[in-house]
C-alpha cells in the first residue's frame, strides 16, 4: 500500500559554521532560514555579515534566544547561527498534496496543548506537514503553534476540513490510514511507507465514523493497561517511529 509519488522527500539539513553557511547561501539551493542569536546575546563577530549576506539573499533570518538554539541545534555546543535547509514550510496545500512524504491529519482534536505537541512531533518525524481541521478560532491556532516551538517556521501547517482533505489526499493518489482503537491491525502490519496521509482523532471522541469508513486500512495500537487509550502524541509517536523504521 505503499502509496503517493515515487520521488524522495526533500532533505533536510542543519548547517553550522561560518565557512558551510557562506558556502550555502552561495549556492544553488540557498537555506530555507537562519536561525541567529540575538544581538545582545552575540558574541561571534562573523555572525552579524552573514545575516547581512543571508538578507541580501533573501534568506530570512529570525533572532532567536540562545536557549532556542541549544534545543535546535544537533551539535554541542550550540552555535550562534543555524541555517536551515529543506523544502518551503510555506508551501500551498495543493503543492503539499503532491510532494512526497507522508502528511499527518489531526481529525477533531480539542486542545491547543496537544495539537501543539502534534504539530511538533510530526515535524520531528520528517513528515512532509500536517492538516489540522478548522475547530480552532485564531487566538487557538496562536497558542498551537507557540506549543509547537512554532514547527510552522519549518514545514507546513494548514487548517482544513477533515473530509476535505481525506477526498484530496485520494485523489492526489494517497493511500489513508487511520489511527483509532477499533483498527485490526498493528502499525508493524501495514505498509507505512511512501506518501500516506495518516489520520488520528480527537482526545475525546477520536475518528468520526464517516471518516473512519473512508480510511484504506485502520491500525491499533497494542494496550495491555487498565487506561483505555494513549495520549495523542504517544500514540502518533509509535506510528511515526514504525514509518521510519520501515523506510530504513
Amino acid at each position: 500500500m505503499t502509496g503517493g509519488t515515487g520521488e524522495r522527500p526533500a532533505v533536510r539539513q542543519q548547517l553550522t559554521g561560518p565557512e558551510a553557511i557562506r558556502a550555502a547561501l552561495r549556492g544553488a539551493t540557498p537555506p530555507r532560514l537562519l536561525l541567529a542569536a540575538r544581538r545582545a546575546d552575540a558574541t561571534d563577530p562573523t555572525l552579524e555579515t552573514l545575516c547581512e549576506e543571508a538578507v541580501e539573499r533573501g534568506v530570512p533570518v529570525e533572532r532567536v534566544s540562545t536557549n532556542d538554539l541549544r534545543r535546535m541545534a544537533a551539535v554541542r555546543p550550540p552555535p550562534q547561527v543555524l541555517a536551515l535547509c529543506g523544502p518551503d514550510p510555506v508551501r500551498p496545500f495543493d503543492e503539499l498534496l503532491a510532494a512526497p512524504g507522508a502528511l499527518w491529519l489531526l481529525a477533531g482534536v480539542t486542545y491547543a496543548g496537544n495539537a501543539g505537541y502534534a504539530i511538533r512531533s510530526a515535524e520531528v518525524s520528517g513528515a512532509a506537514g500536517i492538516v489540522l481541521d478548522e475547530r480552532f478560532d485564531p487566538s487557538e491556532r496562536k497558542r498551537a503553534l507557540r506549543f509547537s516551538m512554532h514547527a510552522e517556521r519549518f514545514f507546513p501547517v494548514h487548517w482544513r476540513g477533515a473530509a476535505e482533505v481525506v477526498g484530496a489526499a485520494r485523489q492526489a493518489g494517497r493511500p489513508v490510514v487511520a489511527i483509532e482503537d477499533v483498527g485490526d491491525r498493528a502499525p508493524w502490519e501495514v505498509d507505512l511507507r511512501g506518501s500516506p496521509l495518516l489520520v488520528i482523532g480527537g482526545e475525546r471522541d477520536g475518528i468520526d465514523g464517516a471518516l473512519l469508513a473512508r480510511a484504506d486500512a485502520v491500525v491499533r495500537i497494542p494496550m495491555r493497561g487498565f487506561v483505555p487509550a494513549y495520549n495523542l502524541q504517544a500514540a502518533m509517536a509509535v506510528v511515526m517511529g514504525e514509518r521510519l523504521r520501515q523506510e530504513g
